[in-house]
């Protein structure tokens, strides 16, 4: 392993095990806040260093939007349509991605896409709650869904992309039920609950550090 990724993962290691710890304690709020961005950063870095080509420079842009979607929903914790649209801006760099990797089944990825998009807007109009939030958020976690679905489709040699995005899922799952606990006060004392309130970037530093990781530099 090269050295400066050895030092990247031993940075990320430590940011993680310290905020983990602070938001098990309920404590450090503004700590955790900032060592959690400072590590999504380092992602950034670590995929640029990288990227000798474009499929280096197309994870990079994603990153880079990435950034700009955490500022928005973590940092300043305001401007959630717009974190949410920047995140749907990442998901459609990964499908390109997936796309020209795989070099086949686009139309038949875009039509299934399609129909996942609606089915979850007909889904949020029928229980009365579309707005624009939601819809943007239907998107987003519709395109997650499919894309950590077909890069298993690309082989071993991008393993630490598909895993990324699987524990994207993961996290943005623990997102849905923190979320969720805000309206059923009573629902969001249960363990599961709880464990969505550290599961959420439990899941998210390491999903990251295997999409930075999965540029590969020769």
């Amino acid at each position: 392993m090269e050295r400066r990724t050895s030092i990247f993962l031993g940075a990320e290691a430590l940011f993680y095990a310290v905020f983990l710890i602070l938001d098990l304690m309920d404590t450090g709020a503004g700590w955790s806040k900032s060592l959690k961005y400072v590590s999504v950063f380092l992602c950034f870095i670590q995929a640029w260093s990288r990227a000798v080509d474009s499929d280096g420079r197309l994870v990079g842009t994603a990153l880079g939007f990435t950034l700009l979607a955490d500022l928005f929903l973590l940092v300043l914790d305001r401007w959630y349509l717009a974190g949410l649209c920047t995140f749907c801006a990442v998901q459609g760099l990964y499908f390109t991605r997936i796309v020209l990797l795989r070099r086949r089944g686009m139309r038949v990825s875009l039509l299934l896409r399609g129909l996942l998009v609606l089915t979850a807007v007909g889904g949020l109009a029928a229980l009365g709650i579309l707005e624009p939030l939601t819809a943007a958020a239907a998107l987003y976690f519709s395109q997650l869904a499919a894309n950590a679905l077909e890069s298993l489709t690309l082989g071993r040699r991008y393993a630490r992309f598909a895993l990324g995005l699987l524990l994207f899922v993961c996290c943005d799952l623990c997102v849905g039920l923190h979320n969720l606990a805000t309206f059923l006060p009573a629902a969001g004392q249960g363990g599961l609950f709880r464990f969505a309130r550290v599961g959420m970037w439990l899941f998210y530093l390491p999903s990251q550090v295997l999409i930075a990781l999965s540029v590969r530099k020769e």
